[in-house]
């Protein structure tokens, strides 16, 4: 079942579950999750709050789905990784691809960016994350070992500083203007893999 909402023009049209979440997500981010009541986000959408539940149990329902969203495309990241790649390329494939799920699902994974861990959907999620960094962890750790990366760089801290770049991505990236948003992962690799300084053998970083 579709709730009806109103456009600019008056008229109406229906509500579906994806459009809804659009709303919730946009207003989390604005207002906090939890600052947000259901009263805030009918009257963002339009509609009442009866018609909310149609779609969704509740404020809590919706915050779960948009978690699970930004978490699900974190995870496939890792999981399209090429296998046969050498660890150096895999770990470019990460960052590039990191990057590019966070301007595509901006506001989504900004939501898990905030996430205070105030309830235990926002625990899960935190946990989940810690999850997806472990797992960059480890092939951090294998760029180490087998010698694609600087020696004596502690894997863990090497991961928080580079998805410390990649996050702030989204403090100021806006779709709607510049810089042209194709340039944005090259930069985000070049000066990870290479940092602002000139390398010698930079053949096969692209990460593609």
């Amino acid at each position: 079942m579709t709730a009806p909402r109103r456009t600019e023009a008056g008229q109406r049209r229906p509500y579906d579950t994806e459009s809804l979440l659009t709303v919730a997500v946009s207003v989390f981010n604005a207002r906090g999750y939890d600052g947000t009541t259901m009263e805030h986000l009918s009257a963002a959408a339009g509609i009442g709050k009866s018609s909310i539940y149609h779609h969704v149990a509740g404020k809590e329902d919706l915050l779960q789905r948009a978690l699970d969203r930004a978490l699900n495309a974190l995870f496939s990241i890792l999981d399209h990784v090429d296998p046969q790649a050498n660890s150096l390329d895999q770990l470019a494939t990460v960052v590039r691809r990191s990057v590019e799920t966070l301007m595509r699902e901006l506001p989504y994974v900004t939501l898990l960016l905030r996430l205070r861990g105030n309830s235990r959907v926002e625990r899960d999620a935190l946990q989940r994350r810690r999850e997806f960094d472990a797992r960059v962890v480890e092939l951090v750790g294998r760029a180490l070992t087998d010698g694609s990366v600087t020696r004596g760089l502690d894997p863990a801290l090497t991961t928080k500083l580079i998805f410390g770049m990649v996050n702030s991505v989204s403090e100021w990236y806006r779709p709607e203007r510049g810089p042209d948003a194709t340039d944005i992962p090259d930069a985000v690799v070049a000066l990870v893999m290479h940092g602002l300084t000139p390398s010698r053998g930079t053949a096969s970083l692209e990460g593609r």
